[in-house]
């Protein structure tokens, strides 16, 4: 059985220079093109497949549109996102929210609510 804590929390916390930019303040906004999707546990196994590069379509402003519009994209997305309320997200390898704003991302992750310490 496959540990989400320990998965995930290896990828957490390896943040990039982009990512601690995000946090303080300092990114660019710009249209996010060319991101990559990486999802874990089990919203892998439902999607099957552990990662994507996708072109965010015109609209598309917050983490809470993308789950929306990948929900969109096919029965295994719509079984991934049936409960959007679980499913926790990182961008550039940093958690947030889902009405985070994802211009200027480069990598967006989906995973399920970890546990353990």
């Amino acid at each position: 059985m496959i540990d989400v804590d320990v998965l995930v929390g290896k990828w957490i916390r390896e943040p990039t220079r982009r990512a601690a930019r995000a946090r303080n303040g300092r990114m660019l906004a710009r249209k996010a093109k060319g991101v990559k999707l990486r999802y874990f546990a089990w919203v892998r196994e439902r999607i099957g497949k552990p990662e994507e590069e996708i072109d965010v379509p015109a609209g598309i402003a917050t983490v809470a549109d993308l789950m929306d519009w990948l929900s969109r994209r096919g029965e295994e997305y719509a079984h991934a996102f049936n409960n959007r309320k679980v499913i926790r997200a990182a961008i550039d390898q940093t958690h947030v929210k889902p009405d985070a704003a994802i211009a200027g991302a480069r990598e967006i992750a989906f995973f399920p609510p970890m546990t353990g310490g």
